[in-house]
């Protein structure tokens, strides 16, 4: 499939998967290295609310990303299987890649969640909104933290 429809599908799938976190600014975080080492919320994630979003058949992540989901038929391949996630990259490397996947790699195809400035292509309903909000965001990396094998 070409870069570019792959980029729009991805992009329409998002605008459409979650409603877009409320019109609150984004809190302030700070990149180190490949890493944001410190929670957007300050306190841990649930687990469990972050499994919830991750297999959602709506959300985003599992349109690319397989993973330890048995009740998902059919899941993606286009990014890495998210088993094991928790012992490849720290609670801080995963938070980045949610928070600005771009930051690490600027031709990714994985959508930005918690960014708002410096986007092309968004909706008007979109503009200005995270796609995720600081909670979810933490929610997810407390499940994938729990991906150990």
């Amino acid at each position: 499939m070409a870069r570019r429809p792959l980029i729009a599908l991805l992009a329409a799938a998002a605008s459409t998967a979650f409603a877009p976190a409320s019109a609150v600014e984004l809190r302030p975080y700070t990149v180190v290295g490949d890493a944001i080492p410190a929670s957007l919320t300050r306190a841990r994630g649930d687990a469990t609310r972050g499994r919830a979003l991750v297999v959602e058949r709506a959300s985003t992540c599992i349109l690319c990303h397989s993973g330890p989901f048995p009740e998902q038929a059919f899941q993606g391949d286009l990014a890495p299987n998210l088993a094991g996630s928790g012992s490849r990259w720290t609670e801080g490397q995963l938070r980045l890649r949610l928070v600005d996947a771009s930051h690490l790699n600027a031709m990714t195809i994985m959508p930005s969640y918690y960014r708002v400035d410096g986007l092309a292509r968004v909706g008007n309903s979109w503009r200005g909104k995270p796609i995720l909000s600081a909670e979810q965001i933490e929610d997810i990396v407390a499940y994938l933290v729990t991906l150990r094998e």
